[in-house]
């Protein structure tokens, strides 16, 4: 019976191990502080496939990458897709507006004044990191370093597109 038991319970313990490695990471209940005073959390962004991108306007990489991602929301946006840019907390505050301002960014950007958001995303310490985020909330990459246009475009036609035709990933537009 103590063996039965105890293979019992190992079954438990593996099968919770299992289900916790196996199940997608998903993005962290936070609150997003935009430049113009607004609030969003995760619950706002829900339906949506969301970028996520971690920057700083000190990091060349990021100054670099910027344009395209403005293509980019500007080329998905209406088909449900939103960017979110997270300035580093390093960043000074009037530094990021400026530059938001001076390029037009399109999408929200917000401030990380206290680090909170980088250490709820894992811990975020290079810039750029950038994380693709599903419409139920569930984070399918992960990238650090200058984006990858091109295979970020077929991950967001392809997430996009479930979304669109109502298949099982993602929802319905009728």
């Amino acid at each position: 019976m103590k063996k039965l038991l105890s293979l019992l319970l190992a079954i438990v313990l593996l099968s919770g191990l299992w289900f916790a490695l196996s199940s997608p990471a998903r993005i962290p209940q936070v609150t997003f502080s935009m430049l113009d005073g607004r609030q969003m959390t995760p619950a706002d962004l829900k339906g949506r496939v969301v970028l996520v991108n971690f920057w700083a306007t000190s990091c060349t990489g990021c100054v670099a990458e910027m344009p395209e991602l403005v293509d980019t929301y500007k080329r998905y946006h209406a088909r449900g897709f939103e960017v979110v840019a997270v300035a580093m907390s390093y960043d000074p505050p009037n530094r990021v507006l400026n530059f938001a301002q001076k390029n037009a960014l399109p999408f929200p950007v917000a401030l990380d004044i206290n680090g909170s958001l980088a250490l709820a995303f894992g811990d975020v310490q290079g810039t750029p990191t950038t994380f693709v985020i599903d419409q139920k909330g569930n984070i399918v990459r992960r990238l650090v370093g200058v984006l990858d246009f091109a295979a970020l475009h077929t991950l967001l036609d392809k997430k996009l597109f479930s979304a669109e035709t109502g298949s099982p990933l993602g929802r319905t537009n009728l």
